[in-house]
């Protein structure tokens, strides 16, 4: 592809191999959350949310259990002003909950967001200035100690703004860019700060290292965050705080890696919300840790109405293969998956099983509110035996014999084929009935009666009709189907044999109906049929007039 010629690593290695987290095998807690949905995503929208809206998203982040979130922009519009305003002024901010507010290193808006923070419980003040290597040549044409002086200044103001407001106030301090940043100098810039604000371990400070474009591989990141966390000043009373983008797509990689690296808070989005390829997706992070049995400190169990309530308010939408909240992400149509899937629940059930190892699916839907029967496996013309048969189970208590199985599977994928569509259960149980259950094409057996024999075999007298011609005819067997199947050759004028017969109930109490298979064989050829009532008897010889009716005598 023409055109790369022009790209140059826009990236930096820090000045020492830092590479210890590379030793670990994963995170064993959750990180600091902050959402910065209201802030970064709602500046990445097409149309920005209303008050009213920013307010029902607020009520939504609190569902979920975010405890720091990001509530806006204070400075740059009306609408973020009088949002932050209302929650401060209605007492909507929980004492658990810490709000924060964005501003850049200039005195006015530095000001301005004070003045719009007097009152609220427990608030951040996220400053920030770019440090990168092209935001300091091209868009502010200054040098490092320009820029440095521009961050300390904002921190001395920070200082001083912070005594004359109401309420607890906690510092950030962002080298935007940081991506694009040398890594000592950006180090060089926060320690700076850090001078300025004095940490302590009863008044701890944030330290944010965002990827505000990611432009190297994960690892890269991760020594960066790692050298950052080697080398801070007051490290101990230091929160470093990551906040990934999503350019190169491994914003969830980004903050893995940097949380192994020594971070400890994570800034980003529910379903990856933000500007241009989005933010880290906070749901794929917190529930990575979930599917590995860490507690994320985070709520996902209604995945539906989170997302739901995120596709209204922000009139974006949820990618159905988004991670762990896509409406097909749990969904296996592939024959081979869901034949692995039936297999791997019937095998949690028999023994009984309290850890998850189902193949294909690395965490249980069920933990987000999705169910096994509508959401897990779904049938189309890719479908097999496995899944079209667990369908079946799951939706009607249904258990075909697993001689049946492929035919039948072959049949429903013969019909989503030929339709190019998927098939709802209740079109697979439809397909079921009309080919082997309300099969009475040819003949029909009207009446039956049985009479026990002295040497203990069965005498039975069957009545049907064939071609608008009742009879009855009279035979014996070793039991009643075989004593109606015997009466059935006679009456027919042709010969098949009793192959197969299998059978179980529909459901427990008394009312239970039954279910019968029954399988013949004529001319090498073994067809099933099935029948359903109260009485077993009764399902048996409907399941054999069924087979006898599929037989391809009739045909002739």
């Amino acid at each position: 592809m023409e055109g790369y010629q022009k790209y140059e690593k826009a990236y930096f290695m820090p000045p020492e191999p830092c590479y210890d987290w590379v030793k670990k095998d994963g995170l064993d807690k959750a990180p600091i959350w902050c959402s910065v949905d209201l802030r970064d995503g709602n500046q990445a929208l097409i149309e920005p949310m209303s008050l009213e809206e920013k307010l029902e998203f607020f009520q939504l982040l609190l569902d979920v259990g975010f405890k720091e979130i990001e509530v806006g922009f204070p400075a740059a519009s009306e609408t973020e002003y009088l949002f932050l305003r209302t929650l401060i002024e209605k007492n909507m901010i929980p004492d658990d909950v810490t709000i924060q507010v964005l501003t850049q290193a200039r005195e006015h808006i530095i000001r301005k967001t004070f003045e719009a923070i007097d009152g609220a419980p427990h608030a951040v003040v996220h400053l920030y200035n770019s440090t990168s290597v092209a935001q300091r040549e091209q868009v502010f044409r200054k040098s490092k100690e320009e820029i440095k002086k521009i961050a300390v200044e904002g921190a001395k103001l920070l200082n001083e703004l912070a005594k004359e407001v109401k309420g607890d106030v906690t510092f950030e301090y962002s080298p935007e860019s940081f991506s694009g940043t040398e890594v000592d100098y950006a180090l060089e810039v926060c320690n700076a700060v850090l001078d300025v604000w004095q940490p302590t371990p009863e008044r701890k400070m944030i330290i944010n290292l965002p990827t505000t474009v990611e432009t190297s591989m994960p690892h890269v990141f991760a020594s960066q965050v790692e050298y950052m966390h080697k080398h801070l000043n007051y490290r101990e009373n230091v929160i470093i705080s990551l906040h990934p983008h999503n350019d190169r797509g491994c914003g969830v990689s980004d903050a893995e890696l940097g949380l192994l690296a020594g971070a400890d808070r994570i800034e980003g989005t529910l379903f990856g919300n933000g500007e241009r390829t989005g933010n880290v997706d906070v749901i794929t992070l917190a529930m990575n840790l979930f599917a590995h049995g860490v507690d994320p400190q985070l709520n996902f169990h209604d995945m539906a109405k989170i997302a739901e309530t995120y596709e209204r308010l922000t009139r974006m939408t949820v990618h159905p293969r988004q991670p762990y909240g896509g409406a097909l992400v749990f969904t296996a149509f592939s024959g081979s998956h869901q034949d692995a899937i039936a297999k791997g629940m019937t095998y949690r059930e028999e023994k009984g099983l309290n850890t998850w190892s189902v193949p294909y699916l690395p965490i249980d839907p069920q933990d987000v509110g999705r169910t096994y029967d509508s959401d897990v496996i779904r049938i189309n013309s890719q479908s097999g035996k496995g899944g079209v048969s667990y369908i079946l189970k799951q939706s009607y208590g249904i258990t075909l014999p697993d001689k049946m199985k492929e035919e039948f599977g072959y049949a429903v994928k013969d019909v989503s084929d030929h339709e190019h569509k998927e098939l709802t259960p209740e079109w697979i149980y439809s397909i079921l009935e009309s080919n082997y259950i309300n099969v009475k094409e040819h003949f029909k057996i009207d009446e039956f009666h049985f009479r026990q024999k002295p040497d203990g075999g069965i005498a039975a007298s069957v009545t049907m009709t064939m071609n608008g011609t009742t009879q009855t005819v009279e035979s014996e067997g070793n039991g009643r189907l075989d004593a109606v199947s015997k009466a059935l050759k006679i009456g027919l004028g042709f010969s098949y044999e009793l192959t197969d017969y299998k059978e179980h109930s529909l459901s427990k109490g008394s009312s239970s109906k039954a279910m019968s298979y029954v399988a013949i064989t004529q001319n090498n050829k073994m067809v099933w049929g099935i029948g359903i009532d109260e009485d077993i008897i009764e399902s048996s010889i409907e399941a054999l007039n069924a087979a006898i009716n599929r037989l391809d005598v009739w045909a002739d």
